[in-house]
């Protein structure tokens, strides 16, 4: 299939109809409102199924109720919205369901604003909601990556019957970029063929899907079911790039998402002053990549740690908790909507050049 020119938003949208999700639940938000739209007239081209619901909460009890069928069912939304389903996202994960959630983050706290941001990793990342529990988490930096990890996202789903859930600040909604689908799509779900499922019980020993368990032991064993899960996630599921690493770092930037491109902007033009500097970039942000970072931050070389995001720094304690002291963590971001420029990634890095030279 040849490529097409694509805002960020509209390709996620056919990148779900690709991986045969023909089942999406919504309400408007911005910044990803596009993909609402552009479902609405793509969806009865393919046999799809688009509820406009009422509120975010019952997007998320929609959700619940839709995955049970054994059919592959998604939302996007942005931070406020995503909040108005955490409990429903808990649910779902305690009631082992697969299903897949796209954030297009907007600044907060509180309403905030629509311009783009980063300020949801702790959200995505440490649960969102109550009990014992995570979602997997994807970060892409491109529209290409987004339409590939959107795809990924169910088959991960599937696999450890779990949410998925892949966060992108702004920008990636909102940018156009050439991108590529797979040459055959998959066909949805047959529910008939799933050992799960709810798909009627007239001829099989009738199915429960829950998350309430008033007996404690019965709890417990549930939430350790889903450690042992978590478990091999961290095992199998890490994700990660690596740009310009080599043994003549003196520097090493930590970033996600299309922030990452653009500290892999600044790092080419860091090339002409012979300052080298390398980037680890997570793609999956749970699971962790937590031991490549330990790695990379603990040569000789590098001096320092350079964490940069879109937020007041969040991602970085996860950074700081991989190194366990071997260097120094430092920060740099904006937040509110503001994206740090190649300039000011090129000014932190040669500050701390200067920094810890000086020490060393």
């Amino acid at each position: 299939m040849p490529k097409k020119l694509m805002k960020g938003n509209e390709a996620i949208g056919e990148a779900a109809i690709a991986a045969g999700a023909l089942n999406y639940f919504a309400y408007p938000i911005t910044p990803q409102s596009e993909v609402a739209e552009y479902l609405c007239w793509r969806f009865p081209e393919v046999g799809g199924n688009f509820v406009q619901a009422e509120s975010e909460v019952a997007v998320g009890n929609m959700l619940f109720g839709a995955a049970s069928t054994g059919k592959r069912v998604f939302t996007t939304s942005s931070s406020p919205g995503i909040s108005l389903m955490q409990e429903a996202i808990s649910y779902m994960a305690g009631a082992h369901l697969p299903v897949v959630l796209v954030n297009i983050m907007r600044g907060g706290p509180g309403l905030g604003g629509i311009l783009p941001a980063q300020s949801d990793y702790f959200q995505a990342t440490k649960g969102g909601g109550h009990g014992d529990y995570r979602t997997v988490v994807l970060a892409p930096s491109s529209v290409q990556e987004a339409v590939d990890l959107v795809i990924e996202a169910f088959d991960i789903a599937e696999r450890y019957m779990t949410p998925v859930m892949i966060i992108g600040d702004g920008m990636i909604g909102q940018m156009m970029e050439s991108v590529e689908f797979p040459k055959v799509y998959r066909k949805q779900n047959d529910p008939n063929n799933s050992t799960w499922a709810l798909n009627g019980a007239k001829d099989r020993t009738p199915r429960i899907i829950k998350s309430l368990f008033l007996d404690g032991q019965m709890l417990e064993n549930n939430c350790l079911k889903l450690l042992a899960k978590y478990k091999i996630i961290e095992k199998d599921e890490v994700k990660f790039e690596l740009y310009k690493v080599n043994s003549k770092n003196s520097i090493l930037i930590t970033a996600y998402g299309t922030m990452a491109r653009i500290c892999q902007t600044a790092i080419d033009e860091l090339e002409s002053e012979r300052i080298s500097v390398g980037l680890l970039r997570p793609i999956s942000l749970y699971p962790f990549p937590d031991k490549e970072i330990f790695k990379e931050a603990g040569k000789s070389n590098i001096l320092a740690v350079l964490d940069i995001e879109m937020s007041l720094g969040q991602m970085v304690e996860d950074v700081d908790r991989c190194v366990k002291g071997r260097k120094p963590i430092e920060f740099f971001g904006h937040t509110g909507g503001i994206v740090p420029t190649p300039d000011e990634v090129k000014d932190k890095v040669r500050e701390l050049l200067n920094k810890y030279k000086k020490k060393k």
